[in-house]
């Protein structure tokens, strides 16, 4: 990016060979309309159209690959499968002889591929730099016989030049959007060493900030108004539900977390990450000049396709500066059914038994991530009617939503969870919604709620559903108020799905399956599925996530054990004996339908009495 040498040696070459000798020839409609019906993709009147189109002029200056690919024609010998733009790069590839790409904008390295070669250059032959080490540069190209590129960037870089086979449409858009990057952050680096960032703040928690548009900003401001946005939209479109911007000591780090696995995306120098970071902060209403303590703060904007999304902002000080994480809340959350968040109908009936109740204490229980909230505002959209008064008490308030009356808690005027359930008490409620129940006064204030007549959810961080009556006997909640109040509990984890383009059967071990369902009987399953990895799944094998559940239903004869001496192994094996499955067997079932991995299961799911 700084090689201004390079990038002008580059551009002086360039105008020499335009006034030159002419260059390599570019693919031609012809060809690749020719191999299509050779290779008995298409049929011949599907090709005379493009051909005859192409003869008149029609798509001048368009790559065959766009044009072909827009078409959304079948493959005809696959009916399933369709010629999109990538379908048609990687048959491409095999007949010129190179290798495909498909491009992963997570693996590249943006700082250094833009140092490569200026964007005008870049885009006049529409390549791409995809790699770089000490000795060889990778080039993305969409045209095999162009080569004058080749040797010019060879030459001027002193590299071997490694060629591959790309998307065209791919290339155009990673070109604007890397270097336009990379530009912005040299500006904010420059400009923040010269007089600092200023922004701009919303006025409260539901006006909608609209992504480059926040109100009058100086010129001097816009290299990070672009850099903020470029993170928000290249995290939505990367299925990302958290970004994380971590200060080093030598520059800064930006992450993020898809299908609950971190990946690194970017590398920003320190200079241009304190107003990034400030930028971020002012949307979402926090102290800029506040560095030395934790602040929570939130953002509503839009993705591409203008779908509303709230994301929730966390500081934390570090070592080397303020680290940042915005946890990323889908749209659709509150539009998934049970079954989309992985329920059974079995689980789907036991659940919707108790939620059907009219007063009783509902527990949701599990770690941080594990989808927790998804299943509560699931649950509170579907039973919230107009008939209905549906209040929350939440720290934070992570999806708003019009169906409920949504308090926040704040600590800094002694707004806390269990004198917001008193507030909302005289409200009058029928569901009451608790963010978590964290200490005795608010497991007190629930349970009162429910004996008092309101249907109260929670939830509550244990390993599974039946410690989840041990921890709240241990924060002072006797047994027989316990007794008299719980309807039940549901533990849950996120495993990864397997990637339905790349999964394959394999075997299935003994010793494999009886570490996952012991000390329980489980039937074997004739085969399972493994994770391969594709350009899908960026070679991870898996691709989204999952619910897996255990359901404990306090049923009449499982309540006489909540006493004095109170033994959860005995309440476990007797719910178990009952029917509930734990949730190791919830993921070998996931496991036999093909759904997931052992591994993934194991790794997620605790081993019994953990």
């Amino acid at each position: 990016m700084r090689r201004q040498p390079v990038l002008s040696k580059l551009a002086t070459m360039s105008t020499a060979r335009a006034s030159g000798k002419a260059s390599d020839r570019k693919l031609s409609f012809q060809e690749v309309l020719d191999w299509l019906e050779a290779d008995g993709l298409v049929t011949g009147e599907k090709v005379n159209l493009i051909r005859s189109l192409a003869e008149r002029g029609a798509y001048q200056d368009k790559h065959p690959i766009s044009v072909i690919g827009k078409r959304g024609w079948q493959d005809e010998r696959a009916p399933h499968s369709q010629l999109t733009a990538e379908a048609l790069t990687a048959w491409l590839a095999t007949k010129v002889g190179l290798p495909y790409l498909r491009i992963d904008p997570l693996k590249l390295d943006v700082q250094r591929i833009t140092g490569v070669v200026s964007l005008p250059y870049a885009s006049r032959f529409n390549v791409l730099p995809v790699a770089v080490t000490a000795t060889e540069i990778t080039m993305a190209t969409a045209e095999p016989y162009e080569r004058e590129w080749e040797r010019e960037i060879g030459q001027v870089q002193n590299k071997k030049i490694r060629r591959v086979l790309a998307n065209p449409e791919e290339i155009a858009r990673y070109l604007v959007e890397f270097y336009s990057i990379s530009r912005s952050v040299l500006g904010a680096e420059r400009q923040n060493e010269a007089s600092g960032v200023a922004g701009t703040g919303l006025q409260n928690l539901e006006q909608l900030m609209e992504l480059g548009r926040s109100g009058k900003l100086d010129a001097n401001d816009q290299h990070v108004v672009s850099i903020v946005d470029w993170l928000l939209q290249y995290a939505f479109d990367q299925r990302a539900s958290d970004i994380h911007i971590e200060p080093r000591r030598d520059e800064g780090i930006i992450r993020f977390r898809i299908d609950g696995v971190m990946h690194q995306v970017y590398q920003i120098p320190v200079a241009a990450l304190a107003p990034v970071t400030s930028r971020i902060k002012i949307l979402g209403r926090m102290d800029i000049a506040e560095r030395r303590r934790p602040q929570d703060g939130r953002i509503k904007t839009r993705n591409a396709q203008g779908q509303e999304i709230e994301l929730r902002l966390s500081t934390m000080p570090t070592a080397f500066g303020e680290k940042l994480v915005m946890r990323i809340f889908d749209p659709t959350v509150l539009l998934r059914n049970f079954r989309e968040l992985g329920f059974t109908d079995a689980d789907e009936k036991q659940w919707e038994a108790m939620i059907d109740n009219p007063h009783g204490v509902i527990l949701v229980t599990g770690p941080t991530g594990s989808g927790k909230t998804t299943t509560l505002y699931s649950t509170l959209k579907q039973i919230a009617k107009p008939e209905v008064n549906v209040c929350t008490v939440e720290d934070p308030i992570e999806l708003v939503d019009p169906a409920f009356n949504q308090m926040q808690v704040q600590q800094n005027i002694d707004l806390t969870f269990a004198s917001g359930v008193r507030t909302l008490l005289r409200q009058d409620p029928d569901i009451i919604m608790i963010g978590e129940i964290r200490d005795a006064e608010t497991a007190e204030m629930a349970v009162q709620a429910a004996l008092t007549g309101h249907l109260v959810l929670s939830t509550l961080h244990t390993n599974d559903a039946p410690s989840s009556i041990t921890r709240l006997m241990d924060l002072g909640v006797p047994p027989y108020l316990i007794h008299s109040s719980l309807l039940g509990v549901i533990a849950q984890r996120l495993v990864r799905t397997l990637c339905p383009h790349c999964r394959k059967q394999a075997e299935l071990p003994d010793e494999q399956w009886q570490a996952l369902v012991a000390p329980w009987k489980a039937r074997k399953p004739a085969h399972v599925y493994t994770a391969v990895g594709c350009l899908e799944c960026r070679n991870t094998g898996y691709k989204g996530r999952i619910g897996i559940y255990e359901i404990l239903n306090l049923s009449p004869k499982l309540k006489q054990l909540l006493t004095d001496r109170f033994d959860d192994d005995a309440l476990r094996q007797a719910a178990i004996h009952e029917g509930m499955k734990p949730l190791r067997l919830r993921g070998a079932q996931k496991v036999a339908e093909g759904v997931t991995t052992i591994e993934e299961v194991l790794r997620v799911v605790p081993p019994p009495n953990a």
